[in-house]
């Protein structure tokens, strides 16, 4: 394990088309019951296998067990109901048919923990488990209970913290939370975005991380990215806040998006974990562009402090695709590294 720009994905990895369909968002499982479970915990192996051998540092279980990073938590929660659907506006930008909130929600068993602790057992190595965060919840179901999207965002964060740190218990050393919902609602991130993050992860010891992202791969994103304009600014409202948080790193898509570079020295003092692989493209990046992206990082962040990773998560990907770029992130980071000369 490389203690110097330790490699990571931001989560997600293509599943084996046995799992699921590839190349699309909520799958459906080709497989059910016992067969169902074992075929998870294959594709989770094969998931540690393939970053392992291609370098990755902080080993994530590649969502491999999930059919989406938002509901496959909130499906095991109470108080939603799955099968009364409504349509709504995902992060203003494209209709999804979603689960409703009808009455308090509560989390009755833990949602991941046993796949936490199956991840656990595959690797020696620093374990990383993704969990949605609270504005993003939000924003992934309709809500025809509270009424309110602060009441509920305070209400998942408490359920969040419920399960990291159980999560934590479980052996995971890094929890991360995802809030892509973070690059729209920037009112409400200053509002009460930041502090419902910080109840999630209340108390825990584990690293903490939050995910902010221009999302995934998928045409609805990029047509959006479209019209962002020359500049992404985005994150300049929601760092400051992050750099005063209890977080401990904030997770941002720098490769080949307009982002600019200098907006990281927004977050000094924090742990970076910086986007160096394309995840709306499936050209594979050479090592000196990572390494470029890198030291262009370097500027504005301490290199004890940086964590080269993917923009976001790859599963709408092509596996081969996917797993080449994770070979050319530690590649890159390895040249970095020398460099530095660790």
């Amino acid at each position: 394990m490389n203690s110097l720009l330790p490699t990571s994905t931001v989560g997600s990895l293509p599943k084996p088309t046995w799992l699921a369909e590839p190349g699309t968002l909520w799958s459906p499982w080709k497989l059910q019951g016992d067969a169902l479970v074992e075929g998870k915990q294959d594709a989770l192996r094969i998931a540690v296998h393939e970053q392992l051998r291609r370098g990755i540092d902080i080993i994530s279980d590649g969502e491999q067990t999930r059919q989406h990073f938002v509901t496959t938590f909130i499906e095991h929660l109470s108080g939603v109901d799955f099968e009364q659907r409504e349509t709504v506006r995902i992060r203003d930008r494209y209709d999804a048919s979603v689960p409703t909130v009808v009455g308090a929600v509560s989390r009755e068993k833990p949602v991941f923990v046993d796949d936490a602790k199956f991840l656990r057992a595959q690797t020696d190595r620093p374990i990383k488990w993704a969990l949605p965060g609270p504005m993003t919840m939000i924003d992934t179901l309709s809500d025809r209970h509270y009424k309110s999207r602060e009441k509920l965002a305070w209400e998942f964060a408490t359920i969040l913290n419920q399960e990291a740190r159980e999560l934590e218990a479980a052996g995971v050393d890094v929890i991360q939370f995802d809030e892509p919902a973070f690059n729209v609602f920037h009112d409400e991130v200053q509002d009460w975005g930041v502090a419902t993050l910080e109840r999630a992860a209340e108390g825990l010891r584990a690293e903490t991380v939050v995910h902010i992202c221009y999302g995934y791969g998928i045409k609805a994103n990029n047509d959006w990215k479209a019209t962002l304009g020359p500049e992404w600014r985005q994150y300049e409202t929601s760092f400051p806040l992050l750099q005063q948080s209890t977080i401990d790193t904030v997770s941002l898509e720098s490769h080949h998006s307009h982002v600019p570079v200098d907006l990281v020295e927004l977050l000094r003092g924090k742990k970076v974990m910086l986007g160096a692989i394309d995840v709306a493209s499936e050209t594979v990046e050479t090592p000196e562009e990572v390494a470029e992206t890198l030291r262009n990082a370097l500027r504005f962040v301490d290199a004890e402090n940086l964590i080269p990773s993917t923009n976001c998560g790859m599963a709408p990907m092509s596996r081969n695709a996917s797993l080449e770029k994770l070979s050319a992130l530690s590649a890159g980071a390895a040249i970095v590294r020398a460099e530095l000369g660790a």
